[in-house]
């Protein structure tokens, strides 16, 4: 062991379950040598200057990028595995029909084997982290161990990682205990199992962001949405965004998006011109964990300190404040790479660049048919890059949520916003939730897909049960938010978008803050309250009155069609669908 990982192991010792935790790891994965990481700049650059000699990261034009580097993964390990994504819950029934379920004990013994003497010649890195801001009584702790210096790298973005987090811990024996290995890549060998009353997750057999990156998806959603139900809150795949109006007053909402649907855009969106005055402030753009204060409102932090974004399609129009947030100290995974050391890919503004060098490495032409950025390629980058990051977003207490919006890719049906009329229905529009796939992913357009609250790959217990907790929460929020639903996708019949998107949402978003002060008209539908004519600003946009009238109908055959569609999810989950939910369905039935 280095002079240096002495020293930092000796500051980790202090906890003794955290220690023994590491010691019973190491006999059994048996590394060359065992790193604690403090989170220090001095770690930064002395594993990125070792990861730069391993091939593991490639440098960028510092002068363009400072501070930037490449990662190019194996070609058999670019994203999230969901078949081989457990819920490694003791009875099986808990995990839930939408979730892929092991048996613990089978898990740890197959795991296990794995995991003995995978890390002989390597070195085994320590991550404490925190998930939320450092001393928030809303935040959690983890430790992840892994044996890749690529994520030790990223999680020191994505988190706030190192002696801090071991400091709030203090003797604590109340942390995740997340364990990874590389292995050799095998995708047979490839495992993410998350053991729900053990606040465990084991992951082995990729390197891929979504897999290993083990306070992200697996424990703020999968073991956090468990952890919320046992203790009283929520954890959520949502944005938190704060609108500030002319007066300097902020309203914060919080958002679920399935992906393609426009989440982060949503969450650093720029008001268009004709919102002189109005700002929208970045609390987080993926995860939302919210309680409830003693204020009765529900409270929300973000439990991350990064973006690990989806590169392609990002660009000056859809997100240029994304943009910004790249533009140093950020890593980079399978983009293009130019000539001059920048990166490149699909949809960045301006023409492709006549040559340039793959996600894997092979020489591109413009005009290939090859794509030169793999379509789920990433960045990570720290929040602090974001010109509109929110002065709230490190509040230990998070901030006040006003209204909780549910959106989706829908073509026809679903108008373009309503409000829900109560708390249950509310929940009943996020239960429903749908997007439709498109050509490129499926070979057949219009295929709706539903994913509740978009959480149905990371919901770690059985979604019934979620959608209980959901409506069992109301009586412990005195001031709920209210709950809308939105569609951007909304189409006229010759397949043209009617609403323009980007920006111009906030358009929406301004009648939505207005609703949640009570300060806007609305007109009722069988469906939800949709906005009166005149109350959604389109100066300056060619959407007409009559467009709008367009965008809020609601088409009763489509509808009619709409309830075969929900149908199957309710035949999945009847087993534990709430009695309230099938009540709901069959109030719109009848208002229908």
């Amino acid at each position: 062991m280095s002079k240096t990982a002495a020293q930092v192991s000796e500051q980790g010792s202090r906890n003794p379950h955290v220690q023994q935790w590491v010691d019973e790891v190491a006999s059994h994965t048996q590394p060359a040598e065992i790193h604690w990481c403090d989170g220090s700049e001095e770690e930064r650059e002395r594993l990125t200057k070792l990861a730069v000699d391993q091939g593991i990261l490639i440098p960028l034009d510092q002068e363009k990028r400072p501070g930037c580097y490449l990662h190019r993964s194996d070609p058999n390990d670019v994203a999230r595995v969901e078949h081989l994504t457990f819920i490694c819950s003791r009875k099986k029934e808990d995990a839930g029909p939408t979730n892929n379920w092991m048996d613990p004990k089978e898990a740890y013994a197959k795991l296990g084997a794995l995991f003995a003497g995978s890390m002989k010649g390597r070195t085994m890195y320590v991550i404490p982290y925190a998930m939320g801001p450092i001393g928030s009584p809303y935040a959690k702790i983890g430790v992840e161990i892994t044996d890749s210096v690529y994520v030790v790298l990223n999680m020191r973005i994505m988190t706030r990682m190192g002696q801090t987090a071991l400091d709030m811990l203090g003797d604590s024996n109340d942390f995740n205990r997340g364990l990874h290995s590389t292995l050799d890549l095998d995708p047979n060998k490839r495992f993410i199992c998350h053991f729900p009353e053990d606040n465990t997750i084991w992951s082995c057999g990729s390197g891929y962001g979504g897999n290993v990156l083990l306070g992200k998806k697996c424990l703020a959603l999968r073991i956090g949405s468990y952890l919320g139900k046992s203790e009283g809150w929520f954890a959520e795949h949502m944005l938190i965004l704060g609108v500030e109006n002319p007066k300097g007053e902020t309203t914060y909402v919080a958002a679920a998006f399935p992906s393609a649907c426009g989440k982060t855009n949503f969450a650093m969106m720029i008001p268009p011109k004709q919102f002189a005055g109005w700002k929208i402030w970045t609390v987080g753009d993926d995860i939302s964990w919210m309680r409830v204060g003693p204020d009765g409102r529900l409270w929300a932090i973000n439990p991350e300190s990064g973006y690990f974004g989806v590169a392609p399609g990002t660009s000056k129009k859809s997100n240029p404040n994304a943009l910004a947030c790249v533009e140093k100290n950020t890593l980079f995974t399978n983009v293009g790479m130019t000539p001059d050391g920048d990166v490149w890919w699909e949809g960045m503004d301006g023409a492709p660049p006549a040559e340039l060098t793959d996600w894997q490495g092979r020489p591109w032409k413009a005009g290939s048919k090859e794509k030169a950025a793999h379509p789920n390629s990433r960045f990570t980058a720290p929040m602090r890059n974001n010109p509109v990051l929110s002065p709230k977003a490190n509040e230990p207490e998070g901030v006040p949520i006003s209204a909780i919006i549910f959106g989706g890719r829908r073509s026809t049906t679903v108008p373009l916003v309503l409000e829900s009329f109560n708390w249950a229905h509310g929940v009943y529009l996020g239960a429903t939730m749908g997007s439709e796939t498109t050509a490129a992913a499926t070979g057949q357009v219009g295929v709706v897909r539903r994913d509740p609250m978009a959480m149905l790959p990371f919901c770690g217990y059985d979604m019934g049960d979620y959608f209980t907790h959901w409506l069992a929460m109301q009586s412990r929020i005195a001031n709920p938010p209210r709950i809308f639903q939105v569609n951007w996708f909304r189409q006229g019949s010759g397949g043209e978008f009617l609403w323009p998107g980007f920006g111009e949402n906030m358009r929406v978003l301004e009648w939505i803050v207005n609703r949640a002060a009570g300060k806007a008209g609305a007109r009722e539908t069988p469906l939800g309250w949709v906005p009166e004519r005149g109350q959604i600003n389109l100066d300056g946009i060619d959407v007409s009155e009559e467009t709008m009238d367009h965008l809020t109908e609601i088409d009763r055959e489509a509808w009619k069609k709409e309830f075969d569609l929900q149908e199957e999810l309710f035949e999945k989950l009847q087993a534990t669908m709430p009695r309230a939910l099938i009540l709901q369905r069959e109030l719109l039935r009848s208002r229908l």
